[in-house]
């Protein structure tokens, strides 16, 4: 009988975590999709194990079986209050997923990051999340897929006008954004997501980092 592919999927309350569940569970190809949260969701499917956690006390156990390991994790500094605490959902709780799930047997993992990230970033944005993909990167997978979009299109639980407007403006001048700042371009979160599965499905060894142009081409590959 062939190993069973289980999925534990961090962050299915943000824009990409959403839309990633869904995949995982429709079409990802997985035997059990585990989402790990620190409140349960409202979707109900068959396949779907739901663990609620304290990302600051997680334990191996929590990750017993899994294979493939998706972080969507990602607050903002509005939402967090201070660096600090920014700290803590963008860098530390991702590191920690990596760690232990990785002693605990898992093979992958996938981690949301940001266009521009550089761990020696003067901004502090830019700087944790180079420090997160850095620190993961050195943990002992077969593969480690690192995807950095730039803006997230798509609708979110919450009303952000800011976001809105520069997202219409994005739309509109991404045709000129071409070269080194195609990069750059907005992109669907639904897209990211669907990057996420095909790179997991693929399963290449190593350690790789995706922007604009190759998560486009993971989501738009087809699917067997």
């Amino acid at each position: 009988m062939a190993a069973q592919r289980i999925a534990l999927l961090a962050g299915a309350t943000g824009l990409i975590g959403g839309h990633l569940l869904r995949q995982l569970l429709d079409g990802g190809g997985y035997d059990r999709v585990i989402s790990l949260g620190r409140r349960t969701l409202p979707d109900t499917h068959p396949r779907l194990e739901q663990r609620v956690v304290d990302f600051g006390a997680l334990s191996a156990e929590a990750f017993e079986g899994v294979t493939d390991v998706f972080c969507a994790l990602g607050t903002t500094m509005k939402q967090a209050g201070s660096e600090a605490a920014f700290r803590k959902v963008d860098h530390d709780a991702p590191l920690a997923l990596a760690e232990l799930s990785s002693k605990a047997g898992a093979q992958q993992f996938l981690l949301v990051s940001s266009v521009g990230a550089d761990a020696g970033s003067v901004t502090f944005y830019l700087r944790v999340k180079g420090e997160v993909e850095r620190d993961v990167a050195a943990v002992p997978f077969a593969s480690v897929h690192i995807f950095q979009p730039s803006m997230l299109l798509g609708e979110r639980g919450t009303h952000r006008p800011a976001e809105a407007i520069g997202g219409a403006v994005m739309r509109g001048v991404q045709g000129i954004m071409l070269g080194p700042l195609k990069r750059y371009r907005p992109i669907e979160a639904s897209s990211v997501a669907a990057a996420m599965s095909e790179a997991a499905r693929r399963g290449k060894p190593g350690r790789h980092v995706y922007q604009y142009e190759e998560i486009v081409a993971f989501a738009a590959a087809p699917r067997n």
